[in-house]
């Protein structure tokens, strides 16, 4: 079946995913007017829209594998040799528009981080340091996009797959990171825990991403490769599940201790481990029902939100361990009551 023979109001299905792509696009310009005299409030929103977009764009990329639509566009930047968009791409309709519509979300993803972007620009004083990471935001949805140019030139080599996925996790640490910073003053970064706890913090992040590459290797060792002919790595399947699951239990072995090394002292710490330890219980019922029914089609979709929102999960707690106070300026906690009605230094 040729990919355009799905029609809605006679018009090819993938005509439907530009104009929605287009659509969203202007939807967030027009929304982004908000922007143009930034406050607290309104960068904090366009931040977590950040982080939300480019993890979900993980998830979706998982949609892709499962379904086996990973070349239903089967060149980049265009889909085929002869056309940018789903027409005589030798799948199935609904494989080519899988494909393509992941791809037309890329351009949501680096909208809403352009939106981002002109709003710190907009800023007066204008702070270097959220600059900093609001130029790198969108600069790594773009290298994400040629890391996903370079999977489907390797034919879905799980080595490529892999990368493509975890480029999107780091590109959520800078969006994380932009979250927390733009609601702090520039200044001095003051721990709120104790040393232990810090170092912990600290050590969590590098497990946690040792925790997504090794998922990546048991899906790049699993049956779902995102094409039929897609290669895979011979890995023995029960060995590095079994690793991935070990580094999922130190992982919580570590949230655990958190929660007991941050029962005294400020809430936030305490009260991101705790949800910290909710979403890796959440996401080891999952893994475990996958490993036991033969990694059906939904819960590796699925897994794959878990391990975002793990991630996210693990970073949080790490920012919530120190906090930038100005000199004589108020407190993370005074702020947050205040947030609602301060504005961020906007334009004139």
């Amino acid at each position: 079946m040729a990919a355009d023979d799905i029609e809605i109001l006679s018009l090819p299905l993938w005509a439907w995913q530009v104009a929605f792509a287009v659509a969203g696009v202007i939807a967030l310009v027009l929304l982004a007017r908000t922007i143009w005299h930034p406050t607290v409030r309104t960068l904090r929103w366009w931040a977590l829209g950040n982080v939300v977009v480019n993890a979900g764009i993980a998830v979706t990329g998982a949609t892709v594998r499962v379904t086996s639509s990973g070349l239903g566009c089967s060149e980049w930047p265009r889909c085929t040799e002869d056309s940018f968009v789903p027409v005589d791409t030798g799948h199935t309709a609904w494989q080519a528009a899988i494909e393509f519509g992941n791809r037309t979300l890329t351009f949501l993803v680096l909208a809403v981080g352009v939106i981002v972007l002109v709003a710190v620009l907009r800023m007066r004083p204008r702070r270097r340091d959220l600059t900093a990471l609001a130029v790198a935001i969108p600069l790594g949805v773009m290298g994400q996009a040629v890391v996903g140019g370079i999977t489907v030139w390797s034919g879905l080599h799980p080595a490529s797959v892999a990368a493509h996925f975890l480029l999107s996790m780091v590109v959520v640490v800078l969006t994380m990171a932009f979250y927390v910073r733009c609601r702090e003053p520039r200044g001095e970064l003051r721990p709120t825990v104790g040393p232990a706890a810090r170092r912990l913090a600290t050590a969590l992040v590098p497990l946690g991403f040792l925790l997504l590459a090794a998922g990546t290797v048991v899906t790049g060792t699993g049956p779902h490769g995102g094409d039929i002919d897609a290669p895979r790595w011979g890995f023995d399947m029960v060995l590095v599940a079994r690793v991935h699951s070990a580094l999922a239990w130190a992982t919580t072995a570590g949230a655990v201790a958190m929660l007991v090394l941050t029962l005294r002292g400020p809430a936030l710490p305490r009260r991101q481990s705790l949800l910290l330890i909710a979403a890796i219980a959440a996401q080891g019922t999952i893994g475990y029902v996958q490993y036991l029914t033969g990694l059906p089609e939904w819960l590796v979709v699925l897994h794959v939100l878990g391990s975002a929102v793990v991630w996210i999960a693990i970073l949080r707690l790490y920012f919530a361990t120190a906090e930038r106070v100005a000199v004589g300026g108020a407190t993370a906690e005074s702020r947050d009551r205040t947030s609602a009605a301060a504005p961020a230094s906007s334009a004139g």
